[in-house]
């Protein structure tokens, strides 16, 4: 009845599909940027940046698992980040989400891997504990920092910020965008 599978190209519209449900369930419905052409560059092209698992339940699609590789210079191996798991509402409760990271586990052993990252809200409740059912450790002590937008640029031109325009960019009304993922 479960099936989980490589993602191909020709599942490109499927997965914007999922992100952006999964922005929908995270309270961003109209935070998701990326398009198919973005997803089919970075993940099918001659230097994929991320890689993806989809499962079927029935040979329906019910959910992914999106993630790429990172390194751990204090463990001299690979890991893996998470970066989104999602299963459709419909679809749970039929152990889907466990067989996703089943799957990436296994992928991670072969791979030798230390282990896998992501993130959760603080909000998502169900998630958390179905992660602490699993063993998984809250970072505490590690706050996950993000540069992007004006600052990232202003990095990359060695130029600093005004306290205003930092301001305005905590507060995300500069040029009426919001520095979202």
């Amino acid at each position: 009845m479960l099936s989980i599978r490589n993602a191909t190209v020709s599942d490109v519209p499927l997965i914007l599909s999922f992100i952006r449900k999964l922005a929908e369930y995270e309270r961003e419905p109209d935070a998701v940027a990326a398009t198919e052409e973005d997803l089919r560059r970075d993940g099918f092209g001659p230097q994929p940046k991320y890689r993806c698992l989809i499962a079927e339940w029935d040979n329906v699609p019910a959910g992914f698992a999106f993630y790429f590789f990172i390194y751990s210079t204090w463990q001299g191996r690979p890991g893996f980040y998470l970066e989104d798991l999602f299963v459709l509402p419909e679809m749970r409760g039929k152990g889907i989400g466990l067989a996703l990271l089943q799957r990436l586990a296994q992928i991670g052993v072969q791979e030798n891997c230390y282990g896998m990252r992501w993130q959760v809200l603080d909000w998502n409740e169900p998630a958390i504990r179905f992660y602490d059912s699993l063993g998984a450790a809250n970072m505490k002590g590690w706050d996950t920092m993000r540069l992007m937008g004006p600052a990232f640029l202003r990095l990359a031109r060695g130029e600093k910020a005004s306290a205003q325009e930092l301001r305005e960019e905590a507060e995300g009304v500069k040029n009426g965008v919001k520095n979202e993922d």
